[in-house]
């Protein structure tokens, strides 16, 4: 009986000196962690100042979201009238409209239904009558099919299309426009081979672009108050005719960044962010580029900021365009950010996305070197 006694009173010890070490285990783990947050505190007051600084001649209305390890880290709003801008507030943004059609030509492409060096022509017979039959979709997605474009300047790319739907505007490229380059020789920045892109996307999904569109991209990825529709009758313009919210487009960057997928649903597989990634045609000459771009090459529907060691890929990718509106992705500290403003007090200062861009930088270390 002393035995047994002896055994269950170890027994009772070991079990108390065993929950004991798990209680102080657990409490230093909960120190390191609190002690862990604090050293990892971000401070985002150099940010705020140069957005304060720089409020008005950024037309006094804007908004920058910050995105980083699954949440919003940063999230500054400054209004000239309470209400009058914020996250959610739709606002045409031009130009970052072709990152959004880029990656609607990827799930098709994920699907099989067409290759990126698919010649137009094989969708489009009236590019092959006029002697455009080598034009390919990368060309499209890239500015470079050398087909004679509009006047060079910002306006031109802003402007309404005339045509009563994308259908008879591309035609009219491939029938009334002249090659001034053979294609993928030289850069020349343009609304013409997003709405190309966008046309052959109709005939393949048989649908019209804007459905697509819906479908494909902006329901996955809840992007509610995004739209390519054209209230004002006409042709729809993958190139620049979406109008979107903060809110939303951070919403697509995530995507991109997790590598095609967003809130457990692939959007995009692996391959194909990775091919949106891919730095295109990085030694072509360049014909024309809209101001604040110069010196950056084109990947599909977005700006290389900067490349990863190999040179090979872009590190640093954006949509920075004329309108003031910025969405970017920096995979070196992995975080994407956007910054929208209404409406810019004059042209749009590089110099400022650039410092703001910076100032973020130091919060988070990068992986690249």
């Amino acid at each position: 009986m002393v035995q047994i006694s002896n055994q269950k009173r170890n027994a009772e010890n070991m079990a108390y000196k065993y929950k004991l070490n798990c209680l102080l285990f657990g409490l230093l783990i909960s120190f390191l962690l609190i002690c862990l947050q604090g050293f990892s505190q971000t401070d985002f007051s150099e940010a705020d100042q140069l957005l304060k600084q720089n409020q008005k001649l950024l037309g006094n209305n804007l908004v920058a979201l910050v995105w980083k390890d699954g949440k919003i880290v940063y999230q500054k709003q400054l209004e000239k009238e309470a209400g009058d801008f914020n996250a959610k507030t739709q606002l045409p943004i031009q130009t970052c409209s072709q990152w959004l059609t880029a990656a609607l030509v990827m799930t098709f492409v994920d699907q099989g239904k067409l290759s990126l060096d698919d010649k137009v022509s094989k969708y489009i017979p009236i590019f092959a009558t006029y002697m455009k039959s080598y034009i390919t979709l990368r060309n499209c997605l890239t500015n470079t099919t050398g087909i004679q474009a509009d006047p060079a300047g910002p306006m031109k790319l802003l402007q309404k299309s005339k045509f009563p739907s994308l259908e008879d505007e591309v035609n009219s490229f491939a029938s009334k426009r002249e090659i001034q380059s053979n294609p993928g020789t030289e850069f020349y920045y343009s609304h013409t081979g997003p709405n190309i892109a966008g046309r052959v996307l109709e005939i393949v999904g048989k649908k019209s672009f804007d459905r697509l569109m819906q479908e494909r991209i902006l329901r996955p990825l809840k992007m509610r108050g995004t739209s390519f529709a054209n209230d004002e009758g006409g042709a729809v313009n993958p190139s620049g005719g979406a109008v979107s919210t903060a809110n939303d487009y951070m919403n697509f960057l995530i995507m991109l960044l997790n590598k095609g997928e967003f809130q457990g649903k692939k959007i995009l597989s692996e391959k194909a962010v990775a091919e949106m990634e891919t730095v295109q045609f990085q030694q072509l000459p360049v014909r024309y580029t809209p101001r604040g771009s110069e010196g950056l090459h084109h990947l599909m529907g977005a700006w290389i900021q900067e490349v990863d060691a190999r040179g090979n890929n872009a590190a640093v990718m954006s949509s920075l365009n004329l309108s003031g509106n910025w969405p970017f992705i920096d995979k070196c500290r992995n975080y994407a950010a956007v910054f929208f403003i209404k409406t810019p007090e004059s042209e749009p200062k590089k110099e400022i996305y650039l410092s703001f861009k910076d100032a973020i930088d130091k919060q988070f270390s990068s992986s690249c070197r």
